[in-house]
């Protein structure tokens, strides 16, 4: 019998599986939590209101709204300065 303690198993972590359908929220600034670069590979287009968007930063689903370019205004840091828009929000992957 020895005194070192049990110790589980070390498991590999899990990575997310790719679906086919596009996450509730998803940012394309680097910065946010939301942001997640093997998404925005596939490429994720918006319809927002039954129009398709480009301009899009991020976008929630499950609350209805995107975040869009203000013009070109810019915050201190040089990133453009976002507007949130309600609305109906419909992601889909362009491939």
């Amino acid at each position: 019998m020895t005194d070192a303690p049990e110790t589980a198993p070390e498991s590999a972590p899990e990575t997310p599986a790719i679906t086919d359908t596009p996450p509730d929220r998803l940012s394309a600034q680097p910065g946010n939590a939301h942001y997640d670069a093997a998404i925005l590979e596939r490429g994720v287009g918006i319809v927002f209101n039954g129009v398709e968007r480009t301009n899009v930063d991020e976008y929630c689903v499950s609350e209805g709204w995107v975040k869009v370019a203000a013009g070109n205004s810019r915050d201190r840091y040089g990133r453009p300065l976002t507007i949130k828009v309600k609305g109906t929000v419909e992601p889909y992957f362009k491939s």
